[in-house]
C-alpha cells in the first residue's frame, strides 16, 4: 500500500509540474492558477491566498515604494553651478536623497522541481528515552513511568513551517560634503558619470543583509565650504563669541558665601576653555581648510526579505514552545526566481508559497534588484503520547528536532513539584 501511495503522489507531482509549465505566470494583480487548486479557479490573490485577512492591499507593478535615504553626518549643499547629470535627476542637498528604479527582470520562472516527499515519524524507542531524558533534567521527578510505562498510542501532529527568502539589492544616491585635504578631485572633467546600475559592486554573502557606499565617478567638485565661508573658522558654540563662560563656583552671581567669589574674583566669568577665548574654534565643516569636497555617494543595501508561515498542528501543544527548538528541512529550492510550491501533501503550505511569492514580488520587485530566492520546507516534529502506568492513563508530548518532552500531567513528582 506504501508503495502504490507513493507512486500515485509522484504521479501527482509530475502532472503538476507539466502543468505549472503550461501556465505562465502573472503578477499583475491576479494570482497564477496552480494545478491542484481547483478551489480558487481565476480568483484574485486576496482570495486565493489561505489567510485573506492577511492580505495587503495590491500594489500596481511599477509602483514606486520610498526608503529612507541614509543621513551622510556634516553640511551638504550640491554644486549650484552644474547642469543635471542624467540618470541623477531630483538630486538635492537636504539629505532626501534618491531611491533608483532597478533595470527590469526576466519574466520566466522556472517550474517547480518533482518531489518525492518524506515525512519522518518518532518511535516508541525514541519517545522512551525523550522521557526519561525529561524526568532525569527534574530534580523532583522520578524515572519509574519511563521505565515501566505501557503504550497505547503514538500519535503524530507534525507541523511544517514553510519559509521564503528574497535576496535584494537597491541603490540610493545622496549629495554629502567631506572636508577636503588636498586629494584629487574626480570632476566631470575625466568622464561622464556612469549609470547608477552599471558601476559594479561586488556582492556580498548571499541571503545576509549588508551595505556599502562609494562615491559615483566623475561627480566630485570642489567648493567653498558654506559654514565659516572659507574663513577657516566658526563662532565657538560654547562661549557664544564672547571668550568667557559663566562660572561654576558661583553660577555666574560673582559671590559665594557673602563674599567675592574666589573663582572667577567676583566676576562671574571665566575663561572659556573650548576656544582659549578666541572667540573663535576651527571650523568643523571643512577641518580649518575653508574649501569641502562635494559629490553623488551611491550607497548600496543588500537585504533578506523572510517570509514564513506554520501549518496548524490540531493538538493543544503550546505552539510557542516550537521557537526553542529546530526543525528538520524536508525541502530546499533555490533559484533567481522561484515558482509557487503545487504537490506538497498539506494544502495550506502550498496556498502560502503562493501568497509569499506574489506579496514579495508586489513588495520588492518594483523598487530593487533580486538577487536570489530561496524557499524551504521545514518539519516540526509533534508527538502525542498515550500511555498506562500502574492503571492509569498520562500522555505527554515529545517535540523539535531535540525530542524535548512537554507535559501537565507527569505521574511521579514530589508534593514541592505540585503547583498549588
Amino acid at each position: 500500500m506504501v508503495t502504490d501511495y507513493k507512486q500515485a503522489l509522484c504521479s501527482l507531482i509530475q502532472q503538476s509540474c507539466i502543468s505549472q509549465l503550461q501556465v505562465p505566470l502573472q503578477y499583475s494583480g491576479r494570482a497564477p492558477l496552480l494545478p491542484g487548486l481547483s478551489n480558487y479557479p481565476e480568483k484574485s490573490m486576496t482570495s486565493a491566498i489561505m489567510n485573506p485577512a492577511q492580505a495587503p492591499a495590491f500594489v500596481p507593478e511599477g509602483a514606486f515604494l520610498t526608503n529612507p535615504a541614509v543621513i551622510i553626518d556634516g553640511p551638504t549643499a550640491p554644486p549650484s553651478a552644474w547642469a543635471t547629470i542624467p540618470g541623477y535627476e531630483g538630486m538635492s542637498g537636504d539629505h532626501g536623497g534618491k531611491l533608483l528604479p532597478p533595470p527590469p527582470i526576466p519574466d520566466t520562472v522556472p517550474a517547480p522541481e518533482c518531489t518525492n516527499w518524506l515525512i519522518p515519524s518518532i518511535s516508541e524507542d525514541d519517545a522512551r528515552s525523550a522521557l526519561m531524558e525529561f524526568s532525569n533534567s527534574k530534580c523532583c521527578y522520578g524515572s519509574s513511568p519511563a521505565k515501566e510505562m505501557d503504550f497505547r498510542e503514538l500519535q503524530p501532529f507534525n507541523t511544517y513551517r514553510y519559509r521564503l527568502e528574497t535576496f535584494t539589492e537597491s541603490r540610493g544616491c545622496n549629495w554629502v560634503t567631506a572636508p577636503y585635504s588636498g586629494q584629487g578631485v574626480d570632476s566631470s572633467a575625466f568622464g561622464v558619470p556612469p549609470q547608477p546600475w552599471d558601476i559594479p559592486i561586488q556582492i556580498p554573502a548571499l541571503f545576509k543583509d549588508g551595505e556599502s557606499k562609494m562615491p559615483v565617478p566623475h561627480t566630485s567638485s570642489l567648493k567653498t565650504c558654506p559654514q565659516c565661508l572659507g574663513t577657516c573658522r566658526t563662532v565657538c558654540k560654547k562661549c557664544h563669541g564672547t571668550g568667557g563662560v559663566r562660572c561654576w563656583v558661583c553660577n555666574g552671581t560673582g559671590n559665594k558665601f557673602e563674599k567675592a567669589c574666589h573663582h572667577c574674583r567676583g566676576q562671574g566669568t571665566e575663561r572659556c576653555t573650548t576656544c582659549n577665548s578666541s572667540k573663535y574654534v576651527k571650523c568643523e565643516g571643512c577641518s580649518g581648510r575653508g574649501q569641502i569636497l562635494n559629490f553623488i555617494e551611491l550607497t548600496v543595501t543588500w537585504k533578506n526579505h523572510v517570509y514564513e508561515f506554520v501549518a496548524d498542528h490540531n493538538s493543544d501543544f503550546p505552539t510557542e514552545l516550537f521557537k526553542k527548538v529546530n526543525g528538520e528541512k524536508i525541502f530546499v529550492d533555490e533559484n533567481l526566481l522561484l515558482s509557487p510550491l503545487v504537490a506538497f501533501p498539506v494544502p495550506s503550505i502550498n496556498q502560502s508559497s503562493q501568497f509569499a511569492l506574489q506579496q514579495h514580488r508586489t513588495q520588492f520587485f518594483s523598487t530593487s534588484r533580486v538577487l536570489r530566492q530561496r524557499h524551504s520546507i521545514q518539519l516540526l516534529p509533534l508527538t502525542k503520547v498515550e500511555y498506562l502506568w500502574r492503571g492509569k492513563n498520562y500522555n505527554y508530548f515529545v517535540y523539535g528536532q531535540e525530542n524535548k518532552v512537554y507535559t501537565d500531567n507527569y505521574p511521579q513528582k514530589c508534593c514541592c513539584c505540585v503547583v498549588m
